[in-house]
């Protein structure tokens, strides 16, 4: 079976910075894996050029069996691949409520300019996620008012109102607090039960990663260097020595 993604043997260099080196990695349909890594360590290369922010210079990225290799950012997500960012990008003068319209809308094609989103018939697929990802209590708020977490959720919600088909996000419990990261995800992956999509995310938490994975990639200096269930990369003796400096699941 064609796998929803593959990479084949993509490398960038920034002068003479190795970001990315021979990374091979195909990623079924409805996995949830997380990319984890020391700063530096290639994960966010691998994102961006997957999301089209960044063109390999060598090797293939495939969308089940579609080259999207040379492909922009906005073609890539027309095609269903969307993500999340460390430091959500949202209007922050807009309503929770208005930001998710806007996602939405979008995701149908450009919205009209004399036509509201929600009269558009956007409004019932953001009130969903609002409900799923419990944000109705703050929907009407303006996005600046809200505490950095529930930005950080807000923003993944407008990822998943384009109904992607894959979903990477990058850092998701950034910026949570430690007293509230289980629950951040807990909403996060329980939105996404409603959803076809499949989902990488990007994570230093290695007790969240733990928790809420079912495959692990490991980076080190643009490579791959270990790639299995949570339970075997988190033993790995490289993951431990370049990673997580030994401390198992402790972030």
């Amino acid at each position: 079976m064609t796998p929803l993604l593959r990479a084949k043997g993509l490398g960038k260099r920034f002068g003479a910075v190795v970001a990315a080196e021979d990374i091979h990695i195909e990623v079924p349909a409805g996995q949830r894996l997380s990319v984890i890594g020391s700063n530096g360590a290639g994960k966010t290369t691998f994102v961006n050029m997957v999301t089209g922010y960044l063109r390999p210079d060598t090797g293939r990225i495939e969308l089940e069996g579609e080259d999207i290799t040379a492909l922009g950012h906005v073609q890539i997500a027309r095609r269903g691949i969307c993500r999340s960012f460390q430091i959500p990008q949202l209007a922050l003068e807009l309503t929770l409520r208005e930001n998710l319209l806007v996602a939405a809308a979008a995701a149908a094609g450009r919205p009209s300019l004399w036509r509201p989103a929600e009269a558009a018939g956007h409004g019932e697929r953001a009130q969903a996620l609002l409900q799923r990802m419990g944000l109705q209590d703050d929907a009407d708020r303006p996005t600046l008012e809200l505490a950095g977490g529930v930005r950080k959720l807000v923003d993944i919600a407008m990822a998943l109102a384009r109904k992607p088909r894959l979903l990477l996000l990058d850092e998701p419990t950034s910026g949570v607090s430690a007293g509230e990261k289980f629950d951040a995800m807990r909403r996060v992956m329980g939105a996404l039960a409603g959803e076809a999509a499949t989902v990488i995310f990007v994570e230093h938490d290695m007790e969240i990663v733990a928790e809420f994975s079912e495959r692990v990639i490991a980076f080190y200096s643009g490579r791959v260097i270990a790639d299995g269930t949570p339970a075997e990369v988190l033993a790995h003796a490289d993951v431990q020595r370049y990673v997580t400096g030994g401390a198992g699941h402790r972030s």
